[in-house]
C-alpha cells in the first residue's frame, strides 16, 4: 500500500511511517519543511530507500498541499491510506481566564483546519473502494462524554475533527472508503510526556492493524481506540 502520513518526523507520526515500511508498504513522510530536523527520517530512508519519500507538507500551507498533490500526479502516483497525525497541544493546563485566543486559533488550524486541507487536496488521488482509508488521529479528550475543564484548544479542536471524521464517512460511503478518528492511547512522546504508559510503537502497530483490515471492527462507530473498539463521543 502507498500511505501519506502527516506530521512523520517525530512521535506517533514517525513510529507511523517507520511502522508501515517494516510492513513492506510505501510512506510519503509529510514533514514541515525539509530544513526542519528530520535525521531520524532521513535514517529510515537510508534503511528503506525505497519505500521512504520525503514530502514538504506544510499542513497550515494549502500553496505545500497543492504542490504535494501536484508531485504525485505528475508522478501517476495514487494513495491507499491518507493518516493525519499532525497536531499540536498548546495553552496545556490554562485557565479559560487566562487563553490566548490566537493560541486557540493555531490549534484549530493544524488540528482541524490541517486534516480538512489535506484531504481537500489529496482524495483525489485516494484510490476509491474497500481497501482504502483515512485516519484522523484524535484523542479522548475530543469526547463531549468525557469533557473536562482544560486544555482547551487541544480538546474543541479533536472534537471538531470528530465531527469532521463522522462527516467523511458519511461523504465516502459509496465509495467504500474506510473513515475512522483513532485514540491513539496516551503514549510517551512530546505531547503525552515520559509518565505515559504507552508506547508510540504500540500505538503504531494497531493503527496499521485497522488500515490493513487486521483488527476486526465490529462497531458502527467513526471514533475508536487503536484496537477497534469505540470510544464514547
Amino acid at each position: 500500500m502507498k500511505l501519506l502520513i502527516t506530521g512523520a518526523n517525530r512521535g506517533l507520526g514517525f513510529a507511523l511511517t517507520t511502522e508501515a515500511v517494516e510492513r513492506g508498504h510505501t510512506v510519503f513522510a509529510g514533514v514541515r519543511s525539509l530544513e526542519h530536523p528530520i535525521e531520524s527520517l532521513r535514517q529510515l530512508r537510508s534503511d528503506f530507500p525505497d519505500q521512504v519519500i520525503l514530502l514538504p507538507l506544510d499542513v497550515t500551507d494549502e500553496a505545500t498541499c497543492l504542490s504535494a498533490t501536484k508531485r504525485l500526479e505528475s508522478e501517476n502516483i495514487t494513495l491507499d491510506v491518507i493518516i493525519n497525525n499532525a497536531a499540536i497541544l498548546n495553552e496545556r493546563s490554562k485557565r479559560i481566564e487566562e487563553l490566548d485566543l490566537e493560541k486557540v486559533e493555531q490549534s484549530f488550524q493544524i488540528n482541524l483546519f490541517g486534516p480538512m486541507r489535506v484531504i481537500k487536496f489529496f482524495l483525489p488521488i485516494l484510490t476509491k473502494g474497500s481497501d482504502s482509508s483515512i485516519i484522523n488521529i484524535s484523542s479522548e479528550a475530543g469526547s463531549f462524554q468525557n469533557a473536562y475543564g482544560g486544555d482547551y484548544p487541544y480538546a474543541l479542536s479533536k472534537s471538531a475533527l470528530n465531527m469532521f471524521s463522522k462527516q467523511l464517512r458519511k461523504y465516502l460511503a459509496d465509495d467504500q472508503v474506510s473513515v475512522y478518528a483513532v485514540h491513539p492511547g496516551w503514549i510517551k512522546t512530546d505531547m503525552g510526556g515520559e509518565q505515559a504508559p504507552g508506547t508510540p510503537e504500540e500505538s503504531a502497530r494497531g493503527i496499521l492493524n485497522i488500515v490493513e483490515k487486521k483488527q476486526k471492527i465490529t462497531s458502527t462507530s467513526s471514533f475508536i481506540n487503536t484496537k477497534g473498539e469505540p470510544m464514547p463521543l
